[in-house]
Order: C-alpha cells, then structure tokens, then sequence
C-alpha cells in the first residue's frame, strides 16, 4: 500500500476496463498465481487486444521498454490494497483493514495462524523475516529516456 494513500479500506475497483480493474481480478481471481510481471504483460496484453500469433512480438515490445512496477499500481495508490510477493515472486492481494494484511505488513505480530487465514506460502527473506515494501508516492514519477 501507498503510504499516501487516501483509501481507508480495500476497495473493489469500479470502473470496468480499467488497469485497476485488470489487476485486481487477475490477482484476486488466483492469489499467488501470477508474478508481478506475468500480471503487467497480461493487464497490457488486455488493453491492447493481442491475441494468437502477436504475443510472441508482444511480450517483446512490452520487454524493450521500461515500466512501473506493481508498487505504482493503482491498487496500492488509490484503492487500499497491500501486495504481497511470496517466495517463489508471485503475488497476492490483502486489503489493508484485514487481519492478513496487519500481520503481513508488521502492524501485528505474525504467529501461527490456527485459521489458515494467510495463504499457503506466506513469504520470507532469507532469515525467515518478511520484507514489506511501501508503495511508491503520487510524488514520485518514472522517468524515462526518450528513444
């Protein structure tokens, strides 16, 4: 989550169609499922409305030119939600009033969850700490050489 943000709960984007949206039903659709670059390629890949033989070129182009990552994601900006990346890069979603999302982000202490909230495979650092990485700020912009 966006240390900036204005959102006070995870909200559900609610314009169709929009990166927001994409992200959203792509990571809640299958937590842990994508990594953060699978979901940006898949989000342009909708956008664009590549299909078949293009996505081989497609993934290239998308390659050749430096991108945002999920950190300047709207999800994390705007609409209250914190991304965790487990250990093997993929990603899932915790709104930022939940449980989950307290003790992923260290606000509570992270014991053994009796309920099996958390997902299967909640990630560590090499120590066996978790890592939390804010969001970046509205101030912030990528910048980008001209080509």
């Amino acid at each position: 989550m966006s240390p900036d943000t204005r959102a006070v709960q995870g909200l559900q984007p609610a314009k169709p169609g929009s990166v927001a949206a994409m992200q959203y039903a792509l990571i809640t659709a299958r937590p842990y499922g994508y990594t953060s670059d699978q979901v940006l390629f898949e989000v342009y890949v909708r956008r664009n409305a590549i299909a078949g033989p293009a996505l081989g070129g497609a993934r290239a182009v998308f390659l050749a030119r430096p991108r945002a990552c999920l950190r300047a994601s709207p999800l994390v900006k705007t609409h209250g939600w914190g991304l965790h990346h487990d250990a093997s890069g993929k990603v899932a979603a915790y709104a930022m009033e939940t449980p989950a999302y307290r003790r992923l982000a260290g606000l509570e202490t992270v014991a053994g969850d009796a309920a099996g909230n958390l997902a299967h495979d909640v990630a560590r650092d090499v120590a066996g700490r978790l890592k939390v990485v804010a969001g970046m700020r509205n101030s912030k912009t990528m910048r980008t050489s001209k080509r």
